[in-house]
């Protein structure tokens, strides 16, 4: 099972939320809170969505509500899929 990587998550995240000139999302974003590069509540399950529709991860909500970061969600992604492999 290969990693996933801070690259491809922020390739889903520009997908959801749509590009904004206003929001940096060329650098490292793993570490920035999710709401100040643009995803708020709504984007946030959008993007649980898309991830279930990319690499068939389910995020229960109670999770969703933990993964503050995009670090944090993509620790939970790559946890989540050894944990299946």
């Amino acid at each position: 099972m290969s990693t996933h990587t801070i690259g491809e998550l922020t390739d889903l995240i520009r997908e959801t939320i749509g590009d904004d000139d206003s929001i940096d999302l060329d650098r490292d974003i793993r570490d920035i809170p999710l709401v100040d590069i643009g995803v708020d509540s709504l984007a946030k399950l959008e993007l649980a969505a898309a991830l279930r529709h990319r690499y068939g991860v389910v995020t229960p909500d109670e999770v969703l509500d933990t993964l503050d970061t995009p670090g944090d969600i993509l620790t939970w992604v790559n946890r989540t899929l050894v944990a299946v492999a």
